[in-house]
């Protein structure tokens, strides 16, 4: 298994391995386009860079899903994005003020900072924006 770090990919990419996650198994692209408001060619490029890097499988006319490389690299952009998320809910923002925020810069904090932040917050399971699992947070004791 490759390491993470949390800098492999664009914002947009992350974007769509978030949403296949939280979404579970097979995906049509139109509903892909249609979740991250893009153009469907825009979509089915990107779906396609994202197969051939080994992060989804294209099963044509049923859907998209992810790979267990794409698992687990979506799993730490879900817990990164709630991390950081909670981490600005202790410093005043709403929850929705530090979603927001959270997601205009979370593509370029590595995971061994965000290792670093999950320990030091105790590791926390539930984030302002959903729960957080522990397997792709590193602990460092």
């Amino acid at each position: 298994m490759h390491e993470i770090t949390g800098l492999e990919l664009p914002p947009k990419k992350v974007e769509y391995l978030k949403l296949l996650f939280k979404k579970g198994d097979l995906v049509r692209t139109t509903d892909i386009s249609s979740e991250l408001n893009v153009d469907p060619s825009t979509t089915t490029k990107t779906i396609n860079d994202l197969s051939e890097s080994g992060y989804v499988d294209h099963v044509p006319y049923r859907g998209v899903r992810l790979t267990e490389k794409g698992r687990v690299n979506a799993e730490f952009f879900v817990n990164r994005h709630n991390i950081l998320s909670l981490l600005l809910t202790h410093y005043g923002l709403s929850p929705g003020e530090a979603c927001d925020e959270v997601s205009r810069f979370e593509s370029f904090v590595s995971k061994p900072a965000i290792d670093i932040i999950c320990n030091a917050m105790g590791h926390p399971t539930v984030g302002s924006c959903g729960s957080i699992s522990h397997s792709s947070c590193g602990s460092h004791h």
